[in-house]
């Protein structure tokens, strides 16, 4: 069973700074991709930045300048680090990352974590 964990999310002032990070446990052989999502009241899912194993990132344009993955491949972790947040940023934050196990690719997602950005 592989189980991915987030935290960091928080209530942070315009143009403040926030951290999110996720952990991945069980039993697999690598991560290919770790992403982070976002999902704002009534809107759909989506991507805000991306990393792969070998350190290739992609963002956004909503965040590019803003917002930096990060992983820590030893630790089986990634991290958001969120600068310059603006209210819009607010919304549901999900970690998604393609695990291998068994010669197979798997999808998994965390719970969410809250980032809400208001005065």
């Amino acid at each position: 069973q592989v189980q991915l964990v987030e935290s960091g999310g928080a209530l942070v002032q315009p143009g403040g700074s926030l951290r999110l990070s996720c952990a991945a446990s069980g039993r697999f052989f690598s991560i290919n991709v770790m992403r982070w999502y976002c999902q704002a009241p009534e809107k759909e899912r989506e991507l805000v930045a991306a990393i792969t194993s070998g350190g290739a990132t992609n963002y956004a344009d909503s965040v590019k300048g803003r917002f930096t993955i990060a992983s820590d491949n030893a630790k089986n972790m990634v991290y958001l680090q969120m600068k310059s947040l603006k209210p819009e940023d607010t919304a549901v934050y999900y970690c998604n990352m393609i695990i291998r196990r068994l010669y197979l690719d798997y999808n998994y997602w965390g719970q969410g974590t809250q980032v809400t950005v208001s005065s």
